[in-house]
């Protein structure tokens, strides 16, 4: 009589336990697929110590990253996440993000107006960039590098500090141009050295 009792109670257990993971399998089939995280804008307030409010940055060490395609944000944060792109922070920070939620921030960032950094520049060196910038660079960077394409950052009303550091980097090695830039930029680099690309800035400084 007990061991029917105890046969009885195992059963009626093993039923339970059964239907409740038939219950919970059935729950998690029909759950969303989607990610359930935060969204585009409450990721991207975390960038606005250093970027500005909605990536306007206010720092000449800083670029401004509202405006930037999709595809050019993604390229960047995966390049910091790497290592391929040198940086101070940038390659810690971007580890804390996964491909969804940079997604995310690059729809942000990319649905919001492009602010030009407000800076003092030389406007004669200005209008030999302007030259500078006609013969050697606007191929890829259109409309006075105004012009956002899908693998290009923009050039003018960016901060002249920025583009400065960045540049000397891609000349030094440091971080790697393709070969179409690679040819370009150390051409006018041998043929104008550092005068040249001070113009070029002085330029895109211009643009405001």
């Amino acid at each position: 009589m007990v061991m029917k009792t105890i046969t009885r109670v195992l059963l009626v257990a093993g039923l339970a336990f059964g239907m409740s993971s038939a219950a919970m399998a059935a729950k998690k089939k029909m759950a969303p697929k989607t990610l359930m995280g935060a969204s585009g804008s409450a990721l991207s307030d975390t960038c606005a110590g250093c970027h500005g409010t909605d990536g306007a940055s206010g720092g000449p060490g800083t670029p401004t990253i509202s405006g930037l395609s999709a595809p050019y944000f993604i390229e960047l944060m995966a390049g910091f996440k790497s290592g391929e792109i040198p940086s101070t922070i940038m390659g810690r920070i971007s580890k804390g993000y996964n491909a969804d939620e940079v997604k995310k921030m690059a729809a942000h960032f990319g649905g919001k107006p492009f602010v030009p950094a407000k800076q003092t520049f030389d406007a004669a060196k200005a209008a030999k960039g302007a030259k500078l910038h006609e013969k050697n660079c606007e191929k890829c960077h259109e409309d006075g590098g105004t012009d956002v394409k899908d693998d290009t950052g923009r050039l003018a009303g960016q901060w002249t500090h920025y583009l400065k550091t960045t540049m000397a980097d891609y000349i030094s090695g440091k971080r790697e141009m393709t070969r179409k830039m690679k040819k370009k930029v150390m051409k006018l680099h041998t043929k104008g050295g550092d005068a040249a690309f001070d113009d070029l800035m002085a330029y895109y400084a211009s643009q405001q």
